[in-house]
């Protein structure tokens, strides 16, 4: 091979040679930016004015998509503490005070037969859920108790603060043993440590073996569900040591784990129909599926966004059109500055790139500053209110990326019409 190289070999132009940068300059020189400066420097007030539709667009953006993506998050979040891969089965009484018109309710052997029925199954978790007042010496308060098995920490993914669970041969010897939820500790004991101590629930002692770690508010259905101020007990202990209406459920509920995310849909149409079948094809029961409500929440959610992005986008629009009439207005009033410069030897292109630079500025600057206020207005909903915020590099990049385009397009005709006025009737224009 010749170490010479051919003469028509093409060479690639430098990306930024002295000729594409003298080019640049040409388009908008260092005196035509200094000069649209000057001119919005000498009309401080209009220039606000003209930057106000922008800031507040922007901010309006950045501030309304920070909230509804600080509302996903938390209704994610919350969906996804009752476990993607679980179903929960609950009892639906219609008829409160003629609960046996409903036909068979939710009892331990549904849950035996969904276990021994479905292979997809990991654990099924009987509960039980009453109402009590607990005290400790001199406190009282009102709880919940929760009747279940040991698994059900686990399926639930509650992790112990201090001391531990209660055990399955606990819940064999009916053992009157219990956990306490966070805020149940907290109320009953303050800053006593609990364990070893004996609660009394409605009438009977339990000893406190555990402490569990403050849990998220999670939601099942339409209902919220706080585990902290719950106290756990053995479910055989709460079926035998306190009284039940022969009338009622005996159980409120059965969670039921999969061991792969994937059958989930399809166990839980499975499960539904075990368990009608088991209750003489009564629906007097609903399925509570955490994967169906993420899914179809976070579908909810996009369709919010792109509605709130809308709202917000349309006072960017209001924005950029408040920045071409201002800007047409100031190009009446400088018509006989503009016939000056004309007669000066300015050219067409000098006067159309003054005007687009004055909007180009305002649109940044503006732009620049709604970022700030946006910022300034969601951290202020996050300090003052319950609402969650989340501000997402996209939505501040979409807000500032708009207002820049709009300031631009907006921006151009009024630059277009000035760069268009005849010189001579410029000059004449008083």
């Amino acid at each position: 091979m010749s170490s010479r190289e051919p003469n028509n070999m093409h060479v690639p132009e430098p990306l930024f040679n002295r000729s594409r940068m003298t080019r640049f300059f040409n388009l908008f020189g260092r005196e035509q930016i200094h000069i649209s400066i000057e001119g919005l420097r000498d009309h401080k007030l209009r220039s606000f004015l003209t930057m106000l539709g922008i800031i507040f667009g922007v901010a309006a953006v950045i501030s309304m998509l920070a909230i509804g993506e600080g509302a996903r998050r938390k209704t994610l979040g919350q969906i996804e503490r009752l476990g993607l891969n679980n179903i929960i089965v609950k009892n639906v009484i219609e008829d409160e005070d003629n609960p046996e018109e409903s036909g068979a309710l939710l009892s331990l052997e549904d849950g035996w037969s969904i276990q021994d029925i479905l292979p997809a199954v990991r654990t099924v978790v009987p509960v039980i859920e009453r109402e009590y007042e607990t005290n400790y010496k001199t406190r009282f308060t009102d709880v919940t108790l929760t009747g279940t098995e040991p698994g059900y920490f686990r399926v639930m993914n509650m992790q112990i603060e201090k001391g531990g669970y209660f055990s399955t041969p606990d819940d064999d010897l009916y053992q009157k043993v219990c956990v306490l939820g966070a805020d149940a500790a907290k109320m009953l004991f303050l800053v006593e440590d609990p364990l070893g101590k004996a609660i009394k629930i409605d009438q009977i002692w339990f000893s406190v073996v555990g402490v569990l770690q403050y849990q998220p508010v999670s939601v099942a259905g339409n209902t919220e569900v706080n585990l902290n101020q719950h106290v756990f007990v053995p479910i055989h202990s709460a079926m035998k040591r306190f009284e039940q209406n022969p009338r009622e459920a005996e159980l409120d509920q059965i969670i039921v784990q999969i061991r792969d995310s994937k059958f989930v849909v399809s166990s839980a149409e499975f499960i539904e129909q075990v368990i009608y079948r088991r209750h003489n094809e009564i629906r007097n029961f609903e399925l509570i599926v955490p994967e169906q409500l993420l899914r179809q929440s976070e579908e909810t959610q996009k369709i919010f966004n792109i509605v709130m992005g809308a709202i917000a986008g349309i006072s960017l629009l209001v924005g950029g059109i408040g920045i071409m009439n201002i800007m047409l207005a100031s190009v009446l009033e400088r018509t006989r500055e503009i016939g000056i410069r004309r007669a000066m030897g300015a050219t067409r292109l000098d006067i159309r790139n003054q005007f687009l630079i004055e909007a180009i500025i305002l649109s940044l600057l503006g732009g620049i500053i709604g970022i700030l206020i946006g910022y300034g207005f969601t951290f202020a909903v996050t300090i003052y209110s319950d609402w969650e915020t989340a501000i997402s590099l996209w939505s501040v990049l979409l807000s500032f990326g708009v207002s820049s385009f709009v300031g631009i397009l907006f921006g151009y005709f009024p630059a277009k019409n000035a760069a268009e006025l005849d010189p001579i009737e410029a000059l004449r224009y008083e």
